[in-house]
């Protein structure tokens, strides 16, 4: 079964793009799940944070972003001592920060999931990619994605995490022509 290579070289990830990596998300919880672990992700690799997830998921309350919004100072505090997160006093804030943003948006829109899709008219974009190599890091999509989102008030997201999330979420089909989940997915 010929997989995406980005994948390969742990049971982890592939387990990880089998199941989830480019699959449509609609669920503003994963959205915002996948926000905050790809702003801690900056500077790391996403294995590292694939390990840490469960850790993450019970510190941020199942990613609850009504309740990260209404952290306190003393649960930033207990976060920043969590060797079960990437304790990084800037991505944390910015977490915080970004749930208060999150709800504004979805206040908004109706929910985060009609925002993001909004750029793309609903519909996901699919790419045509037969090499890894040829997958960009940033496109013309996730700059315009991420300003918007500065303007917003939005921390620790620029154009290559919003990239990443585009490519998380299944707003954007990156798997590589070949890869048996670019049919599954591109036709769903």
């Amino acid at each position: 079964m010929k997989r995406c290579e980005w994948c390969e070289s742990s049971e982890m990830y592939m387990e990880y793009h089998d199941k989830e990596w480019g699959v449509p998300v609609y669920d503003d919880q994963k959205h915002f799940e996948f926000l905050v672990l790809e702003s801690a992700q900056a500077g790391l690799s996403w294995i590292t944070i694939l390990k840490k997830r469960e850790n993450y998921r019970k510190a941020y309350d199942n990613f609850d972003p009504q309740k990260v919004a209404r952290y306190t100072d003393a649960k930033k505090a207990k976060l920043l001592s969590d060797a079960g997160i990437v304790r990084n006093r800037l991505k944390v804030e910015a977490s915080i920060s970004n749930a208060k943003k999150f709800l504004e948006i979805q206040k908004e829109f109706g929910s985060f999931s009609n925002y993001i899709w909004s750029f793309t008219n609903g519909k996901p974009v699919v790419g045509k990619w037969k090499n890894l190599s040829e997958i960009p890091a940033k496109t013309e999509l996730s700059d315009i994605i991420s300003l918007n989102l500065k303007k917003r008030g939005f921390k620790f997201l620029g154009s290559i995490i919003i990239y990443s999330h585009l490519q998380a979420t299944g707003i954007i089909n990156d798997h590589v022509i070949d890869c048996f989940r670019y049919k599954e997915i591109k036709n769903k």
